[in-house]
């Protein structure tokens, strides 16, 4: 087997993975037109409404800490059955904002608890763990430092428990910067369609959907039921939701019951964020993939799970496309023999195809302008592709078991596009080695764009534009914002 045959060969294997999680978008397509006329109701509080918990996880927010315990407080709810709980892990001054608001509250006549803790053992699951072993409520709700909940947040999600069966109620993220940059746009565009058809579609067909780790409640007998909270992995809510779910225990997304939340404005932040969630899920993988397996769930349900889990494999898939791009370009000019290789290979533009409608379907369910919003699409697009190297390293990480700090995403308190003054720089101010990886592949590009030019590769041009623009623009801006950062 000579070499030509082995990077086509390669080439293949990665784009018939990227094709089947690609056409994936068009099941939860089906399933969403399917179930779309399903409406989750509720009845009205009950006149002895339970008692309610809601826990603040915090590490170092100086920025934000009083923003989210001034929110959590206005909540409405008969205050002699809310309590609040401050998880506080901070090392730095968030500290005083925290005990100054708890002690303001208190003689408010606030049930609301403070509790610090030296080390961060088990990090964010830790806290959260440590909080619900004296926690007061039936239910207990998690709002972390980034977002801004609504009054009735409350008044929205506690009917839903009617049902016994129900032990999560999660509510979709709404986006208090979305406009203040293309790098916003694009994130909200993502996340969107993340929750309008993945968390949607997973908890009206009956598949196992996740907490989103935030504005969402539990019942307090469902988490102890599922084990408690786990320090193991970096997604400790989807490791909890799938023991739950495993459990028996059903989930229920409220898309209509929406909580405001920050999305990150600094790239590194971004990348923080993403190699927490990609790594986590990789580390749930391996850690519940063959309990799931193993359960007497119906194979429909067994075959979600399988690809909800694994999906991050796509980051090294696109990685190794996009390394083999520019040689087979080469190869299908300079030797002969594959034509028809070439010709089947056209096959995979549907899952891009599929890519695109899965977040047309989103935004027309959400937004009056989806059309203007959707020209973000290659934007987003490019950006999936420029964070493939990012996220790749923490795919490869969970793979070796190489463990890591849980890292939280700096926030800076923005709303709108309104700049703001940060009072603490939490932001990463280290040029990190994946930042001159990405810059490579821009050059590497770059030669690839003028090696498809001059063999008049001009259907291989729209996605060399792409990786050159998705790898330059995220290598530069990441460069960009370390120096800022550190000067």
């Amino acid at each position: 087997m000579d070499i030509n045959t082995i990077v086509l060969g390669c080439y293949f294997l990665a784009l018939c993975m990227l094709f089947g999680f690609g056409v994936h978008g068009l099941f939860l397509i089906y399933h969403y037109r399917k179930t779309r006329h399903i409406k989750f109701v509720a009845g009205p509080l009950p006149e002895n409404p339970p008692m309610v918990t809601i826990q603040i996880p915090l590490f170092n927010e100086y920025n934000v800490a009083e923003r989210i315990i001034r929110t959590v407080c206005e909540i409405e709810y008969p205050r002699d059955k809310f309590e609040i709980q401050i998880l506080d892990d901070s090392t730095d001054d968030t500290q005083g904002i925290c005990l100054g608001l708890v002690k303001e509250y208190s003689d408010k006549g606030y049930i609301i608890n403070y509790h610090h803790r030296d080390d961060r053992t088990g990090y964010k699951a830790g806290a959260l763990k440590v909080g619900l072993e004296t926690a007061l409520g039936e239910f207990v709700g998690i709002f972390d430092a980034d977002f801004i909940p609504k009054k009735d947040f409350l008044l929205q999600t506690i009917p839903h428990f009617d049902d016994p069966i129900i032990g999560l109620v999660q509510t979709r993220w709404e986006h208090l910067n979305e406009e203040a940059s293309y790098l916003t746009k694009a994130q909200a565009l993502a996340l969107d369609g993340h929750f309008v058809l993945e968390q949607q579609v997973r908890s009206k067909a009956g598949f196992f959907m996740s907490f989103n780790g935030t504005a969402g409640i539990w019942r307090k007998a469902c988490i102890f039921d599922a084990g408690n909270w786990e320090g193991d992995t970096l997604t400790e809510d989807l490791d909890l939701s799938y023991r739950a779910q495993l459990k028996g225990w059903k989930f229920r997304f409220l898309n209509d019951v929406t909580s405001p939340a920050e999305l990150p404005s600094d790239i590194n932040s971004l990348k923080t964020q993403q190699f927490r969630w990609t790594k986590g899920a990789i580390e749930v993988a391996f850690k519940l993939l063959p309990r799931v397996l193993k359960s007497k769930i119906p194979l429909r349900v067994k075959m979600e799970c399988f690809t909800h889990l694994t999906c991050n494999f796509v980051f090294p898939m696109i990685v190794l496309v996009a390394l083999l791009n520019v040689p087979i370009v080469i190869i299908k000019n300079e030797v002969g023999g594959f034509d028809n290789f070439f010709t089947f290979m056209s096959i995979f533009v549907i899952a891009t195809g599929s890519t695109f409608l899965f977040y047309a379907y989103a935004q027309r369910d959400l937004h009056a302008d989806w059309r203007k919003r959707l020209l973000l699409f290659p934007i987003m697009l490019a950006g999936s592709m420029g964070l493939a190297v990012n996220n790749s390293q923490a795919v490869l990480e969970a793979i070796l078991g190489i463990k890591s700090e849980f890292a939280r995403t700096p926030k800076d308190g923005a709303i709108g596009n309104m700049q703001v003054k940060v009072k603490k720089n939490y932001g990463q101010r280290k040029v990190k080695a994946v930042v001159f990886v990405e810059l490579f592949l821009m050059l590497y590009f770059l030669f690839g764009i003028v090696i498809s030019i001059f063999y008049h590769e001009i259907a291989a041009l729209p996605f060399q534009l792409l990786f050159f623009l998705g790898f330059g623009t995220i290598g530069w801006l990441s460069l960009k914002s370390s120096l800022q950062r550190a000067g």
